[in-house]
């Protein structure tokens, strides 16, 4: 292979410099790259989000989710236990669950391909054939005398809980769930799931061609907001005047995006910019009955990405999960779960979901982002050799208490490098 097919077609992932300010597309498309991202940052050392208590009130309930690409079922296995398993038989291997929800309180988990039966928690409990058939007066087949069911249940991953979100982990030796949010996120976590129980609202679903990165990186992102987003710049929910803060964790792979809504229309920071429309006004004002809310404590919005696996989102009076499912290196399924509290009045439940109307796959305003992802991959995938730029306010990592800078992108691939070049 001459030089310049080497280049056209590098072989290997290459960095410009330490820093991170400039990430190669390779990071966005090579297959073995995000092997080893699935191994390091989601069956490795890591939590995944895999959904809410309140989706599975009752005994029996569960909710078939993925860790990473692994299929996982989270279940209500008692009045007050929720297991994570998972959804490979422990006899050939199938994916036996194909309901997304369901119960299964009477007679627990059930393969269909040969009948092998598991308690909710995962316990194998039934074996068909286990001790043979008796035929002519003799027994024929069977399992060898050896064979014990506590040692073939299913998978079972380390479960923690916290504010009605159930995350789980792979690795058994993984750090506390506290202690991998660290003490700032944290406070923002506890913010949001401060201890009222939760009301499902309803989902969305949508597969966006795109690498899994890339969503993380979108809400990592005050620059675009104001810029991409017609809604957020010309009725002021987000856009690059409003009071804000940036934070990360101290590893810099989470962070939280604060923000305070200012006034809409003019100002001087935004009249030059082509996704404001002064002329634009809503057919149902409703979309911008704001109502603040005493959690809140002053900001507006507040966006979490915790990486890699969630984005928990506070965009005025809508608040929803946001879970990243990846599905090799192009694309990934991407799952809101628009929730509510249980103490919310109906007038409350209703303007949570008129404002989910901002988001989602045809969202106002969401839209948009899955759309540009798409368009960035195949950019990536035009030019393998190439990099992308993310050095708005510098090139160093740290938090600020504004919105023209892309430090949190630089600081999550601060963490990518430590851990995928160990």
């Amino acid at each position: 292979m001459d030089d310049t097919a080497s280049a056209v077609f590098p072989q290997k992932i290459h960095w410009e410099s330490h820093g991170t300010s400039r990430i190669p597309f390779m990071a966005y498309t090579e297959a073995d790259l995000h092997r080893q991202e699935l191994e390091r940052f989601f069956y490795r050392n890591h939590w995944s989000y895999v959904g809410l208590e309140a989706e599975i009130p009752a005994v029996g309930d569960f909710k078939r989710t993925v860790v990473g690409e692994r299929s996982v079922i989270m279940v209500r296995d008692a009045e007050d236990s929720i297991s994570v398993v998972e959804n490979v038989c422990a006899h050939r291997g199938m994916q036996f669950c194909r309901e997304r929800h369901g119960n299964r309180k009477e007679g627990g988990f059930t393969c269909p391909y040969h009948q092998w039966n598991y308690t909710l928690a995962g316990d194998l409990q039934g074996v068909p054939f286990r001790r043979g058939v008796k035929q002519d007066g003799k027994v024929n087949g069977g399992m060898p005398a050896d064979f014990k069911p506590a040692e073939h249940g299913l998978n079972k991953l380390k479960v923690a809980r916290r504010g009605g979100v159930v995350f789980a982990a792979f690795d058994p030796e993984v750090e506390s769930l506290e202690d991998f949010m660290g003490p700032e996120i944290l406070g923002y976590f506890d913010r949001l799931f401060n201890g009222r129980k939760l009301t499902i609202l309803g989902y969305n679903r949508q597969r966006i061609p795109g690498n899994w990165k890339l969503m993380q990186e979108n809400i990592k992102d005050p620059y675009h907001p104001g810029l991409l987003h017609t809604w957020f710049v010309t009725f002021g929910l987000w856009r690059a005047d409003n009071k804000s803060e940036l934070k990360m964790d101290r590893h810099h792979r989470h962070a939280a995006m604060i923000s305070t809504r200012g006034a809409s229309g003019k100002a001087d920071q935004v009249t030059q910019v082509s996704s404001f429309k002064e002329s634009m006004q809503l057919n149902d004002p409703r979309f911008l009955d704001i109502v603040p809310e005493p959690w809140w404590g002053g900001p507006t919005a507040v966006m979490m990405t915790l990486f890699p696996s969630v984005i928990l989102q506070q965009q005025v009076n809508s608040v929803s999960t946001r879970h990243i499912q990846p599905s090799g290196p192009g694309a990934f399924d991407f799952v809101w779960t628009h929730f509510g509290f249980e103490d919310d009045t109906e007038e409350m439940t209703q303007r949570r979901l008129r404002q989910a109307n901002l988001f989602g796959p045809a969202g106002f305003v969401s839209a948009d982002d899955g759309e540009v992802i798409e368009l960035s991959q195949k950019g990536f995938e035009q030019k393998p050799f190439h990099r992308t730029l993310a050095e708005l306010g510098g090139r160093e990592v740290g938090d600020t208490d504004h919105m023209v800078t892309e430090t949190l992108i630089r600081g999550m691939y601060e963490y990518w490098r430590k851990v995928m070049e160990a």
